[in-house]
């Protein structure tokens, strides 16, 4: 059965789902929808997911959202090479920095996107300097987890690597506005501040197929005019 990815470009979640379909080697058709054109409120998708969100995955006549909801249907459907580890243990640790992530640091990290990209630092800079002391916290507990090991849990990928990665990518993004630039001096360079992390993030961008994951109005706004 073919499978049937809808995404969005620039949606950390959908990101986590493609790193995760081109780890596993799985053959799947990409339908990349456009925000601007609200595509992913379509007749069509709203059928699928009624919520309106990507990423959304349909393997042959199932139908599955929610980014880790599809990773852990991918990873019991097709189990190599696993992302929930291979015993127990390693399950529950992948999940736990996995909830930790979650509750612990995603919403700070939001917050800040919104704020650069979306609605501006006027009036917000002691509520996004919070956030940011919060991500710094968070960021060096990744730090000490990544100098003692390759990936997140142990020296082998899991789904607590493709969940965090899109994250962190999607902030430095962020970061690199003109903004933000008092922001990004207590945060950058990664490589002074966070080397694991630094280091950690150039083992998944050396990943086969991750350029196939890269988005693509990221890569346009990087081209040379």
């Amino acid at each position: 059965m073919a499978i049937d990815l809808y995404w969005g470009s620039g949606s950390p979640y959908s990101w986590r789902v493609l790193l995760a379909l081109e780890y596993k080697k799985l053959p799947y058709t990409s339908h990349l929808l456009q925000f601007g054109k609200q595509e992913h409120k379509s007749a069509q998708m709203l059928k699928m997911n009624p919520r309106g969100r990507v990423p959304v995955l349909k393997d042959g006549e199932y139908v599955c959202f929610e980014s880790l909801a599809i990773l852990t249907y991918l990873d019991r459907k097709y189990p190599e090479p696993p992302l929930f580890g291979r015993s127990a243990e390693e399950a529950g640790t992948v999940l736990r920095v996995i909830c930790e992530y979650q509750v612990y640091v995603e919403e700070h990290i939001t917050k800040i996107i919104a704020a650069i990209f979306f609605q501006g630092l006027e009036g917000k800079q002691d509520e996004i300097a919070k956030a940011m002391q919060v991500v710094a916290g968070e960021a060096r507990t990744i730090e000490a987890r990544l100098s003692q090991s390759k990936w997140l849990v142990g020296e082998s990928l899991s789904a607590a690597d493709l969940v965090v990665f899109p994250g962190i990518q999607l902030l430095l993004r962020a970061l690199e506005r003109r903004e933000a630039q008092e922001l990004k001096a207590r945060f950058l360079p990664l490589e002074t501040h966070y080397p694991a992390l630094a280091a950690w993030l150039r083992r998944v961008e050396a990943l086969p197929g991750y350029e196939r994951t890269f988005p693509p109005h990221w890569r346009e706004s990087l081209a040379p005019e």
